[in-house]
C-alpha cells in the first residue's frame, strides 16, 4: 500500500456511530465501486466507493460489507467479503488483501471470501426488517451508468419484495460531514504534499513554460511523497484560460505579462486537498492584477472569518456576494446605480463570480453534507472567491481548506504563501 493506513479504530468509531442512528434489526450492505472497462482489455484506475472505505479502510475492489449489529448470532453482527486470491492473480495483478490483513486494516473479525457472500446473505435478510442500501445522492451528481450498487439494490428488491428498504446515503452524510481527528491526519498529509508541489511551481513556473509541464511537476512530486496523485483532474489556466472554471486541457504556453490560475491538489490516502493560487508567469503583478488580486484576497479573508457554527451555506452565499459586489463597483466592473436596480434573482455580480465560495471536503473533493443545515464544528470547508474578466483575458481565483471550531477556524492552509509580496519574493528568488 503506498499510503499509510489509519488505524482500524477510526473505522470501529465510525460503524458505531452508524449503529446509534439505525432501528432495531436493520442490516446494512455496501459495495465497492465497479471497475470500469476502457477499451480493448483495458480498465480505468480503481476508486474505492467513500462510504464503504468510511466504515471498513478497505481499498480493494469487488468487497462487501455487511453490517447487521442485531442478528441472533455474533459472527454475523459484521461481515466483510474479499476477493480471493489466487496463483494466477498474484502472477498476473500482485498481491490482495489476506483475511488477516483485511482484520487489521477493518477492525473486522469475521472476514469471508466473496464466494460466501450468497450464503451469509440470505441468512441476514432472512432475519432483518429494514435493509439499508446506498445509492449516490450528492446533488451535483450525474450518473449515467448503473453502479454495482444500483444493480444490488434491483437485486434486493426482486428476491425479497416485502422487506422494508431504507437510503443509507443520508446517514452517511450526517456522519461523514463531521471529520474525526484520524481523517484530519491524512488531510494535513494531502494539503502538506500539495505545499510542496505549489513551491516547487513558485520556483519552476516562467515565461515560456507549458502549462502540461506544470502538470508534470505536479506529478512528481505528488507521486514522490506517496500521494495517490491528484486530487481531482487538475486546472493549470494560463491568461485568458484562467477565465474557464473547469479548464482541464492544460496545454498551452504560459507568456510574460499573464497570471496563472493553478486550481492543484494531492490525494492522500483517499482524503482530498484542495489548494487554489493564481501567481503571475513572470513574478511580478502589474499594478492591475495586484488590484484584482488583492480584491479577491480580501474577499477569502472575510468569507474565512464569517464560515461559523450555526451559519446556512445559503445565507452564507448571499453575504459574499454582497461583499464582492462592492469590490467589483471598486474595479469600475459593476456601476452602483445599475447594482441598486439589479433583479434580485440575477446579481449582477455573477458575471464576473459565477460559483459558489464554499464546499464540504474529505474523502469526496465535494464530499457529501448538508449545504441547508448550519455548519458545526468539526466541518471542514474551502472557501474559493474569484474574479473572472474575460474581456482583460484575467481569472484570479484563491482558495484554502478551512476546519471549523466551536470557538475558531483553523485555516489548514495557512502555510501556504498567498499574500501579493510573499508570492513575488518566492517567484524571484
Amino acid at each position: 500500500m503506498r499510503y499509510q493506513p489509519l488505524p482500524s479504530e477510526l473505522y470501529v468509531t465510525n460503524r458505531q456511530r452508524l449503529y446509534a442512528l439505525l432501528p432495531p434489526r436493520s442490516v446494512v450492505i455496501l459495495h465497492s465501486n465497479d471497475v470500469l472497462p476502457s477499451n480493448a482489455d483495458g480498465s480505468l484506475g480503481f476508486v474505492q466507493n467513500s462510504d464503504l472505505f468510511y466504515l471498513s479502510g478497505i481499498d480493494q475492489e469487488e468487497t462487501i460489507l455487511v453490517l447487521f449489529p442485531d442478528a441472533g448470532d455474533p459472527k454475523q453482527r459484521e461481515m466483510l467479503f474479499v476477493r480471493e486470491t489466487n496463483e494466477t492473480i498474484a502472477v498476473w495483478e500482485g498481491e490482495k488483501l489476506s483475511k488477516e490483513t483485511a482484520s487489521a486494516h477493518s477492525g473486522i473479525s469475521r472476514i469471508h471470501w466473496l464466494q460466501d457472500f450468497e450464503t451469509q446473505f440470505r441468512a441476514v435478510m432472512c432475519q432483518a426488517d429494514q435493509v439499508f442500501l446506498n445509492s449516490n445522492e450528492h446533488q451535483r451528481a450525474t450518473i449515467p451508468t448503473e453502479t454495482r450498487e444500483h444493480r444490488f439494490t434491483l437485486r434486493c428488491q426482486s428476491e425479497y419484495p416485502l422487506h422494508d428498504y431504507r437510503r443509507l446515503a443520508p446517514l452517511m452524510h450526517d456522519l461523514r460531514c463531521i471529520k474525526q481527528p484520524a481523517e484530519l491526519a491524512s488531510l494535513n498529509e494531502a494539503i502538506r504534499i500539495t505545499s510542496d508541489g505549489f513551491n516547487r511551481l513558485l520556483k519552476f513556473v516562467k515565461p515560456g513554460v507549458h502549462e502540461f509541464e506544470i502538470e508534470a511537476e505536479l506529478a512528481h512530486e505528488f507521486t514522490r511523497q506517496r500521494a495517490r496523485g491528484f486530487a481531482y483532474t487538475p486546472i493549470i489556466g494560463s491568461g485568458a484560460n484562467a477565465c474557464v472554471l473547469h479548464y482541464i486541457t492544460n496545454h498551452c504556453e504560459c507568456k510574460d505579462g499573464e497570471m496563472l490560475l493553478l486550481d492543484i491538489a494531492a490525494n492522500y490516502g483517499n482524503y482530498n486537498a484542495d489548494l487554489t493560487r493564481t501567481i503571475p508567469v513572470n513574478g511580478k503583478f502589474t499594478p492591475r492584477q495586484r488590484q484584482v488580486y488583492e480584491a479577491v484576497l480580501r474577499v477569502f479573508k472575510k468569507c474565512c472569518a464569517m464560515l461559523r457554527p450555526g451559519v446556512i451555506i445559503r445565507e452564507y452565499q448571499e453575504q459574499v456576494g454582497l461583499l464582492m459586489t462592492e469590490e467589483l463597483i471598486g474595479l469600475g466592473l459593476l456601476n452602483r446605480e445599475d447594482v441598486e436596480k439589479q433583479d434580485p434573482e440575477k446579481p449582477l455580480y455573477k458575471k464576473y463570480f459565477p460559483h459558489g465560495t464554499s464546499h464540504h471536503l474529505g474523502i469526496d473533493v465535494h464530499d457529501v453534507g448538508h449545504t441547508w443545515k448550519p455548519i458545526q464544528p468539526g466541518m471542514v470547508f474551502t472557501v474559493e472567491p474569484g474574479i473572472y474578466i474575460r474581456e482583460e483575458g484575467m481569472g484570479i481565483r484563491l482558495e484554502n481548506d478551512i476546519l471549523i471550531g466551536e470557538h475558531g477556524n483553523t485555516d489548514l492552509m495557512a502555510h501556504i504563501p498567498i499574500e501579493v509580496d510573499e508570492i513575488e519574493a518566492l517567484m524571484l528568488r
